[in-house]
């Protein structure tokens, strides 16, 4: 890989001779600007505007402007003659944690390659120390005419530098956040949670390019001749409310199905491997206390609808029939009791019947045993 830029580590007194390496490519399809009546090529010309002639690329310069309008011409060489100690050195500063650098800061990426036998032993040296440290190292280096920032971090056995923008090129984000207030509920969470665990981690290096495939694909049929344009099909965008809960069950659902697995009911699951998704309506305040636990298995199960015998048949007609029914069991039920109490009474009569006739029975007899007394004369 050709180098951009030849210079230093320097790391503390030590100082390590190497080369930069762009770490990064752009896979990019490029189009030209074309006469859209006769398909000619539209170029751009560099033309000065004193003597109005095209000016090759090698008679071309910097300058600066000023306020006035007029020109200061600036050449490469009162560049590398300012006094910066990062001129042809990437001085190192200090060591911190990865994680205290903010991603937003991330610019372009390079390679270090050492430059040279002697150097092979200082930067080795320096990719041992970053590995055992677990820390990445912040510099400061000039390139393109302006002095930048760094972070020092090993990749593989190589040591790569990142370019930083500076902390106060970075822009707040005023007025970007929702500025209504919204609460999440739990089982929102719980769902959203769900739907990570199942999407799941993916090989970096699996990922590619759609977009450039099928543009690449179009361009070789229409150089062929065989093209044919169709329809794109666009999903409809905006002015749509969504049920917050039922989108997330689909989408557990669809991961699920697209991974070969069946979709369980406690995650919202239901229907054959996941590929169907019932609309569950988002729970409202007052609902049961159970309902939270069971919101997903309740939104897998549809509402199973009365199943109808012999053709239609109206409401009306089949709670007629329930109204009956229910009055014709408790007519039964009504009979049964009034024929209890009056077999209960029949016995309790029969009994103190019974009962009378014995005391009298008893009474006679004790009569006829008792022997009668004389009277005297």
């Amino acid at each position: 890989m050709r180098s951009i830029w030849n210079g230093a580590i320097s790391f503390g007194l030590v100082s390590i001779p190497i080369k930069l390496v762009n770490a990064t490519e752009s896979h990019s399809i490029s189009f030209r600007q074309i006469h859209l009546a006769d398909g000619g090529r539209v170029r751009y010309r560099k033309v000065c505007e004193l003597d109005g002639e095209e000016v090759p690329t090698a008679e071309i310069g910097k300058g600066y402007e000023e306020a006035d309008g007029s020109i200061i011409p600036i050449t490469d060489d009162d560049l590398a003659q300012l006094p910066l100690a990062t001129a042809k050195t990437i001085e190192i500063m200090s060591f911190v944690p990865a994680d205290e650098i903010d991603p937003l800061q991330m610019d372009a990426a390079y390679y270090l390659a050492a430059n040279g036998a002697t150097a092979a032993k200082p930067y080795t040296l320096l990719r041992e120390a970053l590995k055992r440290s677990r820390k990445v190292a912040i510099a400061k280096y000039a390139l393109r005419g302006r002095e930048r920032l760094g972070m020092l971090r090993v990749v593989d056995d190589v040591i790569a530098m990142h370019g930083l923008l500076w902390p106060d090129e970075i822009r707040a984000p005023e007025g970007v956040a929702p500025d209504v207030e919204v609460s999440v509920r739990d089982a929102e969470l719980d769902l959203a949670d769900a739907l990570m665990a199942t999407l799941g981690e993916v090989e970096m290096t699996s990922l590619h390019d759609d977009y450039r495939e099928a543009v690449e694909a179009m361009i070789a049929a229409k150089a062929g001749g065989a093209f044919e344009p169709s329809e794109a099909v666009v999903e409809p965008a905006g002015g749509q409310v969504i049920d917050l809960m039922a989108a997330l069950e689909k989408s557990v659902r669809a991961a699920k199905a697209s991974r070969g697995e069946a979709a369980g009911s406690g995650e919202g699951g239901g229907g054959e491997g996941g590929a169907e998704a019932e609309v569950t309506p988002i729970r409202r305040k007052g609902a049961g206390a159970g309902t939270r636990a069971g919101a997903g298995a309740a939104a897998a199960a549809p509402a199973t609808a009365p199943k109808a015998v012999g053709g239609k048949k109206s409401t009306a007609t089949s709670a007629k029939k329930t109204a009956a029914s229910a009055a014709t069991k408790k007519k039964a039920t009504t009979g049964k009791s009034a024929a209890a109490k009056s077999t209960s009474a029949a016995t309790k009569s029969t009994a103190k019947s019974t009962s009378a006739a014995a005391k009298k029975t008893g009474a006679a007899a004790k009569k006829a045993a008792t022997p009668r007394k004389r009277s005297s004369a």
